[in-house]
């Protein structure tokens, strides 16, 4: 990819983010969550959005432990 290339911010239903680029058809099992831009841009909103690295199912499984 060169540094003209769109980027856009998916997610899946574990709650885990991937860029991808805007103009790819968006695999199945990933959703876009309206965020796109360069490659940076698109980096810094992950780092600021996924604070909590764990899929989704790991962290209901320890909530429920814990309760």
């Amino acid at each position: 990819m060169d540094e003209n290339t769109r980027y856009q911010v998916l997610r899946n239903d574990e709650e885990q983010y991937s860029l991808w680029p805007a103009d790819i058809e968006v695999p199945a099992g990933w959703q876009p969550v309206g965020k796109e831009g360069t490659e940076a841009e698109c980096s810094a909103y992950v780092d600021e959005v996924w604070t909590d690295m764990r899929p989704r199912s790991l962290r209901e499984r320890m909530e429920n432990a814990e309760a």
